[in-house]
């Protein structure tokens, strides 16, 4: 009889198992618990920031033909620096060009430096305050911005802290430049959010996670939160200091907004609450009461007004920013974010997983 092996057809190898999402990196200086570590992420942030923002101002300037007349603006103001010491201005004016341009080139520096961490990091974008689901948050933040500025300089011209002078603009003139200056705040409310609300914001609560752990394991994130807000509304009130019109007051207002904004994104989950809000608080400001806003008149604004009285109460020159009348309006504030909208949920900490890793294919071996 023949070996009867020679009729045996050979099973097939096992099939060899689907493995499971890649780990993460093992704890070392560069990688933690939720992927890089904040500190690495967020100074490699800031230098894309920066760099990108340079980058993108010194070539639009020159594209449009004022790279020239900035730097010798910024020489004859070094020149004027070292000769003399001028008085500080009581405001600065703020124009549609440069704020347009500024906020604009910032914003998209912000953009680019926040889009490639969140593929160095295997995050989406949404996790950092500006995603699709509320979106609609924004027209809602915007009328009660502009509804509880129009309180607070209601108060302050039936204070006698606030007159109006004169109307300024008239005709087509109004709707022109009330949309011109919309733009121009939409961008800064994108801007100074994305920011400080941002990425930063939330990479350094999850960075701060760990010691919040320490403090109440059962609330940790809130903790973390709220220390990393904290920060971050330091940094936002530090960041007005170069304003030629802010007061020391004026800078302690700029962080409690700065808190109140937290508040709204750690409430609904989103920036986009705050982002109308900031919009349509500053563009009352600027452009329809003609007010200063945090130190800066806009040229352009439909009226004319000035402070009286005590700067404490009228704000002074930083405007109604700076008056002691902006605490209740802040806490007014906090009370529209809790009772007006919708609890939102808090990003996940941990990055996406890594994909699936499928086998090589296999084949059966033919006898």
């Amino acid at each position: 009889m023949d070996n009867p092996q020679e009729f045996m057809v050979p099973s097939p190898l096992p099939e060899a198992p689907i493995s499971s999402p890649a780990p993460p990196p093992s704890e070392g200086i560069f990688f933690g618990r939720f992927g890089l570590r904040s500190g690495w992420g967020i100074a490699i942030f800031v230098v894309l920031f920066l760099v990108f923002s340079s980058v993108i101002s010194i070539a639009t300037l020159a594209a449009t033909g004022r790279l020239q007349k900035a730097i010798a603006q910024r020489k004859a103001q070094t020149t004027s620096q070292k000769t003399s010491a001028p008085a500080k201005p009581a405001t600065q004016t703020l124009t549609l060009d440069d704020t347009l341009i500024g906020e604009g080139l910032g914003l998209v520096g912000v953009g680019l430096a926040t889009w490639l961490l969140s593929l160095i990091e295997r995050r989406r974008l949404a996790v950092y305050g500006i995603g699709s689901a509320r979106r609609l948050d924004f027209f809602a933040g915007a009328f009660w911005g502009l509804a509880t500025l129009s309180l607070l300089v209601g108060v302050l011209r039936a204070g006698h802290f606030l007159v109006f002078d004169a109307r300024l603009l008239h005709g087509s003139d109004v709707p022109l430049y009330g949309l011109l200056w919309l733009l121009a705040f939409l961008l800064v409310g994108l801007l100074e959010e994305y920011l400080t609300r941002g990425y930063l914001q939330y990479t350094l609560t999850r960075g701060l996670f760990g010691l919040a752990e320490k403090i109440s394991s059962t609330h940790a994130r809130a903790v973390a939160f709220w220390i990393a807000a904290a920060i971050m509304s330091v940094l936002f009130g530090a960041g007005h200091l170069g304003n030629k019109g802010e007061t020391t007051w004026g800078i302690c207002a700029v962080f409690l907004a700065g808190i109140t904004f937290c508040y709204a994104l750690w409430h609904t989950g989103s920036l986009w609450w705050a982002i109308g809000f900031h919009m349509a608080w500053d563009w009352a400001q600027s452009f329809l009461y003609g007010v200063p806003d945090s130190g800066g008149l806009s040229a352009g604004r439909l009226f004319q007004t000035h402070p009286t009285g005590t700067v404490l109460l009228s704000g002074g020159p930083d405007g109604p920013e700076g008056s002691l009348f902006v605490i209740p309006t802040l806490l007014l504030v906090v009370l529209i974010i809790r009772f007006t909208t919708r609890a939102g949920t808090q990003p996940p900490l941990e990055p996406i997983p890594a994909p699936l890793n499928l086998p090589p294919e296999t084949h059966t071996l033919i006898p």
